[in-house]
């Protein structure tokens, strides 16, 4: 076996709304509907593919959709009536939570876990009976490769068709972006700072995406759920501005009352002079942890480190529309974090012995920009990316491409190679 998958329990299916097809869009759902009203249960191969070369991500959780979800209720109506009175269970438990009225709560909950064993009870549980064959997330695929199959009888998962689509597009489509941006970083980190960017509901999705296809960090908790990571975090904008502007004093607050066990990354475009906020940081910082006043030639190295008292990096996050007060005005190419920020940064603070103070670079950064910067060995140490990695798109397709064991596909589509699919068995 070539890797591990995921345990199906990872990854907090809501059973209940795929199993009634909420998720689904009408046509599988009625596609599914005619083939049990008619009774027919052709065996089918479908092929799963994507429509450009891609990173693949979202197979374990299509995976454990089907574990979970491929079978069928043995009385459709009553389940039908069980589901919407389940729906309305939960909106009065979010109310209830919403007041936070435990009586509710309980009175609630109780009865939609009593709607769910009920709904569960008619289910007829058919994963068993179809077989699929698939690649492992994280591994690159061509496109219009297959990267996974599912054979049997469609009645059973038919329905599935839009949710799985839509985890691998997604799971996909982040993959692919921070793939890129790592294959031109040269094994410096990336930092994934996507979460604001989107809704909240992707963001474990997203973090694992990233994961599985480069990203060294991730920002929320979220983000690292299906692996199990703790997120990081710098010192941001807020909580300078909460010290009236101070990112001295946000830096030595931060130090104070963060676990020890997290370094220190102190952003330092406040006052639009990282060089210069950067030194008095430090110089403050130096104060704080020794009890000295700072004086010219102080061993600031001492100072730089991970963990609790000491400053491990700087990020400079400076707007595009900006230029810092130590760049060349020599057009559009000196505003943001351009290379002679970093160049002149690295230079002053090796100056001052500090060669072991971190510089992160974060603020429109893309494969391109990370690129260029490699290219022209701008010291950078890390690259925090975030909305970029967001805009690419991976779509993903599914055909039948054999009934009963015969080519039956439309024009344009056929069997394609499925060597490199692995068998599913958990």
């Amino acid at each position: 076996m070539r890797a591990q998958r995921l345990d199906p329990r990872v990854f907090k299916v809501p059973i209940d709304r795929i199993r009634a097809g909420y998720y689904s869009d009408k046509y599988f759902t009625r596609y599914v509907e005619v083939l049990k009203k008619d009774d027919h249960h052709p065996k089918v191969l479908y092929q799963f593919f994507p429509r450009r070369d891609a990173v693949i991500v979202g197979i374990d959780e299509a995976l454990a959709i089907l574990k979970m979800c491929t079978g069928y209720y043995k009385d459709e109506e009553k389940a039908d009536s069980l589901f919407k009175e389940l729906l309305k269970a939960e909106r009065e438990l979010q109310d209830a939570v919403y007041v936070m009225d435990r009586k509710e709560i309980e009175k609630a909950n109780r009865k939609r876990w009593d709607l769910r064993e009920s709904l569960n009870n008619l289910w007829v549980d058919k994963f068993s009976e179809i077989e699929v064959k698939a690649l492992y997330d994280g591994e690159e695929a061509k496109n219009m490769e297959a990267i996974m199959t599912i054979e049997g009888d469609p009645t059973y998962f038919g329905y599935l068709e839009t949710v799985l689509l839509g985890v691998i597009a997604r799971g996909s489509s982040t993959a692919t972006a921070v793939k890129k941006v790592a294959k031109v970083a040269n094994g410096k980190p990336i930092l994934f700072f996507s979460a604001r960017f989107d809704h909240y509901w992707v963001q474990a999705t997203d973090g694992y995406a990233a994961f599985k296809s480069g990203a060294d960090v991730v920002s929320t908790d979220a983000n690292a759920d299906y692996w199990g990571a703790e997120a990081t975090g710098t010192v941001p904008h807020a909580l300078i501005a909460a010290y009236d502007g101070s990112t001295s004093k946000a830096a030595i607050k931060f130090d104070q009352y963060i676990p020890s066990h997290v370094n220190r990354i102190i952003l330092v475009d406040w006052e639009n002079d990282v060089i210069g906020t950067t030194k008095k940081m430090l110089q403050s910082f130096y104060e704080y942890v020794t009890g000295e006043k700072y004086r010219e030639g102080s061993p600031l190295q001492k100072i730089i480190g991970p963990g609790k008292n000491k400053i491990w990096g700087v990020r400079f996050d400076t707007s595009g529309t900006l230029r810092d007060v130590s760049v060349t005005p020599i057009g559009e190419m000196s505003l943001g974090v351009c290379p002679e920020l970093v160049w002149k940064a690295r230079k002053e603070f090796d100056s001052m012995g500090l060669e072991n103070l971190k510089i992160i670079v974060s603020g429109g950064f893309n494969a391109d920009k990370i690129a260029l910067f490699e290219k022209l060995k701008v010291p950078v140490d890390a690259y925090g990316v975030g909305s970029s990695l967001l805009k690419e798109k991976v779509d993903i397709t599914a055909d039948i491409v054999e009934v009963n064991g015969k080519p039956c596909a439309k024009v344009g589509r056929k069997k394609a190679d499925l060597s490199r699919l692995e068998k599913v068995e958990y």
